[in-house]
């Protein structure tokens, strides 16, 4: 490919921990080729809009040292746009022309799935693009900047939000973004060492969960002193129940990218538990036990549901996000400079720089649910009945890549 002079980078999809050390990674790595960067700001928005803009920003070394690394969100800015689904015939034609107007010779596109699917879109359209992977739902088949910040934040929110469950004895659900996978909610609640952790990978089974509810915060409330307890849950949006139907509000329509605005897990949880513990004649005798019944007004425990929503993804930015959002950025400048187009980084290791098609990284990656055994064994409900833990032995031979 030609000579690069201009390099446009573009965030796309949602905001998230570690953009702004992908930024700042780009620019710095450019410069030190002497390339000049600029901001395409709205994402694939801005992209189609390039050529009505008479200005746009040049990451030069001042403006870049304005740039926080460790704040969340992104200085380029974002929007859920499909560039496919613009209502234009001319769309790729006015993209062309736009990065043409502002001498842009390639792209370094950071977001997730769907921002990945249109990298590949360009791509096939002959506008040369690498893709820096990013989502805090982990779902791309490697590392993404943005997850650790977000199972960080969640595991901080959890592990909170005890002191208001022990304060009333409740049963506390803290509902996750995530949409199809749960590694979010999974490693989050690890964090916050939850009681019960609830995937989509794993159909829910929710007598199960109140079995263990029953067996967990009861026991809690009676051994306490002043007779105080809780019981923690974190539970994906895209959870399912054990005939495998998927739990979303049909009034909120879909995205951009057509997915089903997933919304009322914790909410439909509640409920669950809720009609439990009325109809369980156990629950009463527990009240009265321990002080808490008060007829027609306390006759069962308190369940709280919770939505951090976007919390999770603002605020700061975790130290593993701003490394990996440096290193991601500056190996996609090496990529473009080495003609690697359509790619997506994987790692920087030492001196070893890995990517792989944008085709193949944006295929969804689940939870591998043979490890969920070895939680379950740490006395974690998951929905079904425990397993065994069928483990095997590897000696490692080589560095292990990071890979949450």
């Amino acid at each position: 490919m030609a000579a690069i002079k201009r390099i446009g980078l573009i965030t796309s999809g949602g905001d998230a921990g570690g953009l702004n050390a992908v930024i700042k990674g780009v620019a710095r790595e450019a410069y030190a080729h002497g390339i000049e960067s600029v901001v395409i700001p709205n994402g694939y928005a801005g992209l189609y809009n390039l050529v009505e803009m008479d200005n746009i920003v040049v990451l030069s070394a001042e403006r870049v040292s304005r740039i926080e690394a460790s704040v969340a969100g992104s200085e380029a800015g974002h929007s859920r746009v499909k560039i496919s689904k613009i209502k234009d015939d001319k769309t790729y034609e006015r993209i062309k022309d736009g990065l043409k107007k502002h001498g842009i010779d390639a792209l370094i596109i950071s977001g997730g799935d769907d921002t990945g699917s249109v990298v590949v879109d360009l791509g096939n359209q002959g506008i040369p693009c690498i893709h820096v992977p990013k989502t805090m739902d982990l779902d791309l088949q490697t590392y993404s900047v943005g997850g650790d910040s977000a199972i960080n934040r969640i595991s901080v929110f959890t592990r909170d939000l005890k002191t208001t469950g022990m304060s009333h004895n409740r049963v506390m659900i803290v509902e996750v973004f995530g949409r199809y996978v749960g590694h979010t909610a999974l490693r989050g609640g690890i964090g916050a060492e939850a009681d019960c952790i609830l995937l989509p990978e794993i159909p829910v089974d929710f007598d199960i969960v109140y079995d263990h509810i029953k067996a967990t915060y009861f026991a809690r409330v009676e051994r306490s002193d002043v007779k105080a307890g809780t019981y923690v849950m974190v539970v994906a949006e895209g959870i399912k129940t054990a005939s495998g139907e998927l739990l979303y509000d049909e009034s909120a329509g879909v995205d951009a990218f057509g997915h089903k605005k997933l919304a009322g897990a914790g909410k439909y949880v509640r409920q669950q538990l809720e009609k439990r513990m009325k109809a369980d004649p156990a629950v009463l005798e527990f009240m009265k036990r321990v002080g808490m019944y008060a007829p027609g007004i306390y006759e069962i425990p308190e369940v709280r549901e919770v939505v951090p929503s976007h919390l999770v993804r603002s605020g700061q930015t975790s130290a593993f996000d701003v490394n990996f959002g440096y290193t991601a950025g500056a190996a996609a400048v090496m990529l473009l400079l080495e003609g690697r187009t359509g790619n997506t980084v994987v790692d920087v290791s030492g001196k070893k720089i890995t990517y792989i098609p944008t085709s193949e990284a944006i295929k969804r990656r689940e939870v591998d649910i043979s490890e969920i055994a070895l939680f379950e064994s740490l006395g974690i409900c998951f929905g079904r009945k425990p397993q065994k833990f069928e483990y095997e032995l590897s000696e490692a031979k080589m560095p292990i890549a990071r890979h949450l």
